[in-house]
């Protein structure tokens, strides 16, 4: 017989997820931006001028998911995206000064995690390279960094 929904761990990461993303939902619609395109904006905010295939990597996405996003994005304002010179088969895609600026407005997500969970940011850190430990277990030693 297979254990209880809250003794599995997928079951509680797979809730503990949703339950984030609920939290996040009215602060992203109030941003115009979804949760994809705010990974998007993350990953760019890390390294600007990465290519449509990169920051699929980072997000461990499919490229077909991302530039669809990512061409949203540009119609709002939020990046460019352009030919890579060195290669013209790749598209790099750069934050705007608007795109930035939201960007740091989304670090209200941060704080309201914080808040919300109870946890110290250091307890929350503790957390979080501890699940991604286990990822990158259970991805056979792959990260998704940059």
């Amino acid at each position: 017989m297979p254990l209880p929904l809250d003794n599995q761990l997928c079951f509680t990461l797979y809730a503990s997820s949703m339950a984030i993303n609920r939290m996040y939902k009215p602060m992203l619609d109030e941003m115009g931006i979804t949760y994809p395109q705010y990974l998007v904006l993350n990953a760019l905010g890390e390294a600007d001028g990465m290519s449509v295939g990169s920051i699929a990597h980072r997000l461990a996405l499919e490229s077909s998911t991302i530039t669809p996003l990512v061409k949203r994005m540009e119609q709002a304002g939020l990046v460019t995206r352009r030919r890579s010179q060195a290669d013209e088969r790749l598209v790099q895609v750069d934050l705007t000064p608007k795109g930035r600026a939201l960007l740091v407005q989304c670090n209200c997500l941060n704080e309201t995690l914080i808040e919300r969970s109870g946890m110290k940011l250091a307890e929350l850190d503790a957390l979080n390279r501890q699940i991604q430990t286990l990822r990158d277990a259970l991805n056979g030693g792959q990260t998704t960094d940059a």
